[in-house]
């Protein structure tokens, strides 16, 4: 299966001018907005800071694995609410290393309905490719060797990028939405002359609605993401159940792809942590892959005694 990996990541990213460029996929997409969304930004009134960790077909070798450092803040800029935000993502898939890091700006602006929050995020994009690979003869009946075709880079190479997103995020008392593109610029990264690789405008828009129980101390909320590059396209459709704003479990389906179990608690006084675990339901689910998915979280709402209880800002 290394070799079909290495064989497709061949045909589809490093061959002359290939358009492809997906994103990192994340199960608790509802907890780690700004990554996808600048608009998000502030939107909550505390500093959040969130490490996530994301391995993807685990134990399958060269699989994906994803590692996320974000944080944000509400700001006061001439005067006007705002928001400010940091991500730094680290991704591998096989013989391919990204690195993303941008800063990201909101402007936030009352509505009748809730708060909207427009944002934009610059940053830049680091690709990386190992080039000394090979798929020796199997029972694919392929042979690539390195050097026999100009467009596989040969040794280790990289090259930056700058990059660019754009989103909107709207925020009610008991709902949200949000839409959003990254790599508007899509920009051209370079390895050689016989092979450029683009990084691809993303397109995505969420949502989520918390509904009270008869029951006051709990709570469900459901949600979606959907993402699309124009030529595919993917939605999660998730429900959480939360108990007393501490402590939630959930289910999302991933539309063709997999279903996955959530769970997550508030420890004490803003920090959280959750997990996630996806069965694959795809074509690569019958080799017995699965997907782990970690978080840790940690909010401080600078307007209020921290030693009182408190109410995650991660959930709406």
């Amino acid at each position: 299966m290394r070799k079909i990996i290495s064989f497709l990541f061949f045909i589809f990213t490093v061959h002359l001018a290939a358009l492809g460029q997906q994103d990192p996929q994340y199960t608790n997409n509802m907890f780690y907005k700004l990554g996808v969304n600048p608009g998000f930004a502030g939107s909550q009134d505390a500093i959040s800071g969130m490490i996530l960790n994301r391995y993807q077909w685990s134990g399958f070798e060269g699989a994906p694995k994803t590692m996320v450092f974000s944080a944000d803040a509400p700001v006061l800029v001439f005067g006007k609410p705002s928001g400010v935000g940091l991500n730094i993502v680290s991704d591998e898939l096989g013989p391919e290393k990204n690195v993303l890091v941008n800063f990201s700006y909101a402007y936030k602006t009352a509505l009748k309905f809730g708060t909207l929050g427009i944002g934009v995020a610059m940053g830049i994009f680091n690709k990386g490719l190992d080039g000394e690979w090979e798929i020796p003869e199997d029972d694919l009946g392929i042979y690539i060797s390195p050097g026999s075709d100009p467009a596989i880079t040969q040794g280790e190479v990289s090259q930056v990028a700058l990059d660019a997103g754009i989103g909107l995020y709207l925020e009610g008392k008991k709902y949200y939405l949000g839409a959003s593109v990254t790599h508007v610029n899509q920009a051209p990264i370079k390895f050689s002359d016989q092979a450029t690789t683009y990084l691809v405008r993303h397109y995505y828009l969420s949502g989520g609605y918390n509904i009270k129980l008869p029951d006051p101390l709990f709570e469900l909320r459901p949600s979606f993401f959907l993402k699309s590059d124009l030529a595919a396209w993917q939605v999660d459709l998730n429900t959480n159940l939360v108990y007393n704003d501490r402590l939630w479990g959930g289910i999302s389906y991933r539309v063709q792809d997999a279903v996955a179990l959530l769970f997550g608690t508030e420890l004490f006084n803003g920090l959280s942590v959750g997990y996630s675990f996806d069965l694959v339901t795809s074509a690569i689910g019958r080799y017995g892959y699965g997907s782990h998915e970690v978080f840790i979280s940690y909010s401080v709402n600078v307007e209020k005694n921290r030693s009182r209880k408190y109410k995650s800002v991660r959930f709406l």
